[in-house]
């Protein structure tokens, strides 16, 4: 989950103002009995990089932690991740829960040191709550794991039914879904969208979401099973390339990026008619264009399967507060408020136990014309296979985004805009 970028709520719990108005000794009394005898309250901060859809979630513990008051902080992806690894390298700053998306947890788990190793919490008896493969994601060279799984990003196409009518294409989420079984097919279709499309509308987003989704569906795709950066001589990456400069130069993006005002304000205007995808990008869609309810409907990817996205709950050893930190993000992860949170945000759950859940896979969302999510999502989900990742995966994924707004911005041709992408990738990896 890069992702849903919102306010973050402060709040005062009723019980906490009971306890103001029943006076200081009932407070600490209540306090007392809570936490085994210890009196004092203890503030935890929980670093997000948008909202994960835990407020509701936040009220429950505190209800049953009296001596536990939960504060959020939101940042934008990358200021997150960037003032994170600040924090951490002047050893002060950061909070006690942070969050970490998977395209920047090699970086953070080469450096195990300044996290709390979650084993020794008691981690451990719990690895087969999660997908194999997420749990071995933040497992650290060393062997300390540093991270609990919170979503996967398993792949669909949103798209918009009243747009996709006005251009003369099938609705119909099935329909919709057979029209692209390959990239080159979707890039095709979006040709054809264009011809008829209303005005000012483009078929896609932007170039660097299809990308993404792409690059999500390989492995390697960046880093080979030995850890080396492979971007500039892995042709299946060259690929991907090429499939999305088709679709840029066809003029079928609106060229925005993601998560952008301008993003945002294409969702609330309708000035795009597909996204791809990722479980939580459901939340995001919902929170930014809520009038847009039911005008939006949810196909298949092309090529099947892939994950974009993704996030981990760390506990930087920094902290004063360390067990009760972990304590609640155990609770935030655990299964009962994992398949809370996919039916509040969309973010899929990485506990397959969830995925044969009949809650989970009957569930449908009003607001994507009752598109059966549940099912849609988890078949995405158990056809993902793991890819290799890389310390500097995050800083590759800024580059091509950043190469590909170039062309879009008409600022380079394709061809420069991929040879400077090549040296800012061996500038940071």
């Amino acid at each position: 989950m890069s992702k849903h970028l919102k306010t973050p709520r402060r709040r005062v719990t009723t019980l906490a103002a009971a306890l103001v108005v029943l006076g200081l000794v009932a407070a600490a009394m209540v306090a007392s009995t809570a936490s085994g005898g210890r009196t004092d309250k203890v503030t935890l901060r929980v670093g997000l990089f948008g909202d994960f859809g835990y407020h509701d979630l936040y009220t429950k513990y505190e209800a049953t932690h009296p001596n536990i008051d939960i504060k959020e902080d939101i940042e934008s992806y990358p200021d997150h991740h960037s003032n994170l690894a600040k924090h951490l390298a002047v050893g002060s700053g950061a909070d006690d829960i942070e969050s970490v998306e998977v395209g920047f947890i090699a970086q953070f788990k080469s450096q195990p040191n300044l996290f709390v190793n979650l084993n020794k919490m008691g981690a451990k008896s719990l690895s087969k709550q999660w997908l194999d493969w997420k749990w071995r994601q933040s497992i650290a060279p060393n062997g300390a794991q540093i991270g609990l799984g919170t979503d996967v990003g398993s792949l669909a196409i949103c798209y918009r039914r009243d747009l996709f009518k006005k251009a003369g294409l099938p609705t119909n989420r099935a329909a919709v879904s057979a029209l692209w079984p390959t990239w080159q097919k979707f890039v095709a279709v979006g040709k054809r969208f264009q011809q008829h499309a209303p005005k000012g509308v483009s078929f896609i987003d932007s170039g660097s979401n299809v990308f993404n989704a792409i690059i999500g569906q390989l492995n390697p795709a960046y880093y080979d099973s030995h850890g080396k950066v492979i971007v500039g001589s892995n042709p299946k990456v060259k690929s991907a390339w090429s499939a999305t400069m088709q679709a840029v130069q066809a003029h079928e993006s609106a060229g925005l990026a993601a998560f952008s005002n301008d993003w945002n304000t294409g969702y609330k205007k309708g000035t795009f008619a597909t996204v791809t995808c990722p479980a939580w990008m459901m939340g995001y869609i919902q929170g930014q264009a809520p009038k847009s309810k039911g005008k939006w409907d949810i196909a298949s990817v092309p090529g099947g399967g892939g994950n974009w996205g993704g996030s981990f709950l760390t506990v930087p050893k920094q902290g004063s507060h360390t067990k009760e930190a972990y304590d609640l993000a155990k609770f935030l992860t655990s299964p009962a408020s994992e398949a809370y949170i996919f039916k509040q945000t969309g973010n899929l759950p990485s506990q397959p136990a969830l995925y044969k859940s009949k809650a989970i896979t009957s569930f449908k969302n009003p607001f994507f014309n009752n598109a059966p999510v549940g099912k849609i999502f988890t078949d995405s989900a158990k056809k993902l296979k793991p890819q290799t990742t890389g310390p500097h995966q995050g800083d590759i994924q800024t580059a091509v985004s950043n190469a590909i707004q170039r062309v879009e911005q008409h600022k380079q041709s394709p061809d420069k805009s991929w040879k400077q992408f090549l040296k800012d990738v061996k500038a940071v990896a």
